[in-house]
């Protein structure tokens, strides 16, 4: 398994916005442009990316579905944490 990864986020408040904008990025919409749009995370100004991390630097929920993507994969579902509804794409 890697020890760190890279990934981007949108990050949104409601689950119902989350699916939105799942159903844009399957009919091929692009994923840091959506992000610059929708997301609430301060990382929308670079397109979602959060850049490289490791184990125990992401919110459990967060990294337990990020680390389980393969690269260029997206979760299929919005994954919800403490902070609303995260749509991870794992960029490395």
């Amino acid at each position: 398994m890697a020890d760190k990864i890279r990934c981007a986020h949108i990050l949104v408040e409601k689950f119902t916005e989350a699916q939105q904008i799942l159903e844009r990025l399957k009919k091929g919409e692009d994923f840091s442009k959506l992000a610059m749009e929708k997301s609430t995370c301060p990382s929308r100004k670079k397109g979602g990316d959060l850049g490289w991390f490791g184990h125990g630097q992401m919110v459990k929920e967060f990294e337990k579905a990020a680390f389980n993507l393969d690269k260029g994969q997206m979760t299929e579902q919005p994954v919800k944490t403490e902070f609303g509804y995260h749509i991870i794409k794992r960029l490395e």
